[in-house]
């Protein structure tokens, strides 16, 4: 019978008096020794009594096979120098070879620090029985699989069924969603086509005031003509037909110039029906922009617009010398210049507006340090100030008292955050990388493929991986250029950044308790 987890016993290891007790190898170097031999032991124990080192040592193997097979060649070795467990018994002068065999049921039955320790991390099997249990166990396997299996494959149908009702849904609704392009299709080329008649009867009617314009000069001009020959109208009568004249030209060039940007318009119109179906969606939302975008100042913009076009429009008709076209231009000018001091009123105000809002920030930043500085210092209450991109020492300390021991483990966490610290610091490390999401907005998001990052979770885990994690993205957040600590209002209860509000509340508060107790 063997002792179970499969053990090795080292003995006559060479010791020496230090400081009032035996001294001797230590269990990590022993470990390190019988590695390099090809034994990988998992641990090496050197058994302790009140006079120090023993002398002996428990090697401890792997729990399976593969275990046991490292064991035996251990044994194997040990007796084929002559160092084996007979050899140790049966030897006076041991001198300081080392003697090793593997543990078996009269070293776990004998009494003494070996069987305590043996008593203590193990039990007693035979090669048939550790069969007989993988085989219950690989049995017990095969069957929570199976059952696993079944559960999955239940599962699976279901995924499947939902999957189909699913499928006939999407179906369905795109179906719905064909049906109503269709018609928004069809609604869109018929408003399209009115658009068209509607421009195409403006343009006709165009043509006909241009026609008669045209035939009115001609006729003017006859009468021109007539009136050159007979010379029988007077001065002030021939001034008057001038002025007709030059009236009618001005309306007939205007209507003309009307009737060419309406042929253009008429063209452009055509033309955009035809890339109608292509800038739909496009033009529905940039319509919808435009919508919102209206205010009072762009109001005021197009009503002023509008009152300079009329008053040229009535300009042009000042000649006719009518006191009702000189009164509406005066009353259009002044209306005028109320819509432009009105807009230059709220221009104004925009302005001071402006100014408020940025002496108001500058207080409230102001203020903010004030608040900051107050409540430095403050990390058991659940208000207090966080440095953004400070690096947590805990998971330093926690990973290196897991792999080293006493004064050590603290020197090397204080190295490890010292170290990490300076990484921080270092503009030229950027372990970052750059996704744009469905709007085409750019992040920047933690590198996990990062050298140093992934160094850092294979050697110390998950908790230090994440502490620097942590500190870079607060770092990159708030002063990403710079790399140096940033003071930050903070709810440590909800952890989040902290309002100004929240800040001067805790403050009143504790100010309040201060006064009830003095």
């Amino acid at each position: 019978m063997y002792v179970y987890p499969w053990m090795g016993i080292i003995a006559n290891i060479p010791t020496k008096q230090q400081g009032g007790k035996r001294v001797g190898e230590s269990g990590r170097r022993m470990r390190e020794e019988l590695t390099a031999k090809g034994f990988n032991p998992m641990r090496v124990h050197p058994l302790w009594n009140r006079f120090g080192h023993s002398g002996y040592a428990i090697v401890e193997f792997n729990k399976e096979w593969d275990g046991f097979s490292n064991a035996i060649q251990f044994e194997k070795s040990f007796e084929g120098k002559g160092c084996g467990k007979k050899d140790f018994y049966a030897s006076r002068k041991r001198e300081d070879k080392l003697y090793g065999w593997v543990a078996r049921e009269d070293d776990y039955r004998a009494r003494g620090l070996i069987s305590d320790y043996l008593h203590k991390h193990g039990d007693l099997k035979t090669i048939s029985g550790k069969e007989a249990e993988d085989i219950r166990k690989d049995t017990k396997l095969v069957i929570t699989l199976n059952n696993t299996l079944e559960t999955k494959f239940q599962h699976l149908k279901e995924m499947e069924n939902k999957c189909l009702e699913a499928n006939i849904s999407y179906n369905t609704l795109m179906m719905q969603k064909d049906e109503m392009t269709k018609a928004y299709n069809a609604e869109t080329r018929k408003m399209q086509q009115d658009a068209h008649d509607h421009f195409k009867a403006i343009s006709v009617e165009h043509e006909k005031v241009t026609q008669n314009l045209v035939d009115q000069k001609r006729q003017l001009d006859l009468r021109e003509k007539e009136l050159l020959q007979r010379e029988a109208q007077n001065e002030a009568e021939a001034r008057k037909l001038k002025q007709e004249k030059e009236i009618v030209c001005k309306v007939l060039s205007s209507l003309l110039y009307i009737a060419v940007s309406q042929n253009k318009a008429n063209e452009s119109m055509l033309k955009l029906a035809e890339e109608q179906k292509k800038e739909k969606e496009r033009l529905h939302s940039e319509i919808l922009k435009l919508e919102k975008q209206l205010d009072t100042k762009q109001a005021l913009e197009l009503e002023i617009q509008r009152m300079k076009g009329a008053l040229q429009v009535m300009q042009h008709m000042e000649g006719d010398g009518e006191s009702d076209v000189k009164t509406k231009m005066k009353d259009i000018e002044e209306q005028l210049k109320e819509k432009e001091e009105e807009y230059d009123d709220l221009e104004q105000l925009n302005q001071t507006l402006i100014i408020k809002e940025r002496k108001s920030n500058e207080e409230l930043q102001e203020a903010k340090k004030e608040l900051i500085k107050s409540l430095s210092g403050n990390t058991r209450a659940h208000i207090g100030v966080k440095r953004m991109g400070d690096l947590d020492a805990k998971p330093f300390v926690t990973a290196a008292r897991s792999k080293f021991s006493g004064k050590e483990a603290g020197e090397k966490a204080m190295e490890l955050c010292s170290e990490w610290e300076d990484y921080l610091r270092d503009p030229s490390w950027h372990p970052f990388k750059i996704l744009t999401d469905e709007e085409g907005k750019a992040k920047e998001i933690i590198n996990e493929t990062d050298e140093k990052l992934t160094a850092l979770k294979t050697e110390y885990g998950d908790e230090a991986y994440k502490a620097v994690v942590t500190a870079l993205s607060e770092m990159n957040e708030y002063n990403p250029s710079g790399r140096y600590i940033v003071p930050e209002l903070w709810n440590f209860q909800e952890k989040r950044k902290a309002s100004m509000q929240e800040g001067v509340e805790y403050l009143l508060k504790q100010w309040k308790l201060n006064r009830r107790k003095k």
